[in-house]
């Protein structure tokens, strides 16, 4: 009897990954590669439920993922566009009035000047100076990170989605063989015992 079944399957080594290192959900397709026996079953199924587990687990922090870039690509985008139109002004340009976000509900008026440098959030309460042509490059280079991010993520939720139907399949397949194989122990023993009874009843001598 081959050993190949008789480790589950999640502790398989050197799994094929996507690009980003998810691994591929095993396909089931013969039930005996992954169990001798119906001693197996409830340690396969438990198996392969942890793997659904961590595929669900994966595929929500995408989901909390995909919604964090798709709030902070507009933003990127806002603030490239203004860089652009400051870069277009030349020292004669008049002021510009305009208003700015002091929080959710507060504006205040600005008279904007032209300028050569600009003031970027980085996050986690950072702000700094950028010459308007490095500002120009870094939320350039920023808004390709975000977009292929979110490209990734959204290959990647697929991908996990795939996986665990596939690992769905993979439980049902296990469940119905066992269903099967106590089917045909039970078959077996009443067999078993109609041919110990009907020894029994055969006359002696």
């Amino acid at each position: 009897m081959s050993a190949k079944g008789k480790e589950p399957a999640a502790q398989k080594d050197a799994a094929p990954t996507n690009p980003r290192g998810i691994p591929y959900a095993p396909f089931v397709d013969k039930v005996e590669d992954y169990i001798t026996s119906r001693d197996d079953v409830q340690a396969t199924l438990r198996s392969f439920q942890e793997m659904i587990s961590k595929y669900q687990f994966m595929e929500l922090n995408l989901q909390r993922r995909i919604a964090g870039l798709k709030d902070k690509m507009p933003d990127i985008q806002k603030t490239l566009e203004t860089v652009k139109f400051l870069k277009m002004r030349t020292e004669e340009s008049d002021p510009i009035e305009t208003t700015f976000e002091l929080n959710d509900t507060l504006y205040a008026k600005a008279s904007i000047p032209p300028t050569e440098e600009v003031y970027l959030w980085l996050g986690a309460n950072v702000m700094l100076s950028y010459p308007i042509d490095e500002a120009k490059t870094l939320l350039t280079s920023r808004l390709t990170a975000a977009k292929q991010s979110f490209t990734n993520c959204e290959e990647d939720l697929e991908f996990l989605r795939e996986q665990i139907t596939t690992m769905e399949v993979a439980i049902a397949r296990v469940y119905n063989w066992d269903v099967v194989q106590k089917r045909k122990e039970k078959t077996d023993e009443e067999i078993k015992g109609k041919k110990g009874e009907d020894g029994d009843d055969q006359p002696n001598g």
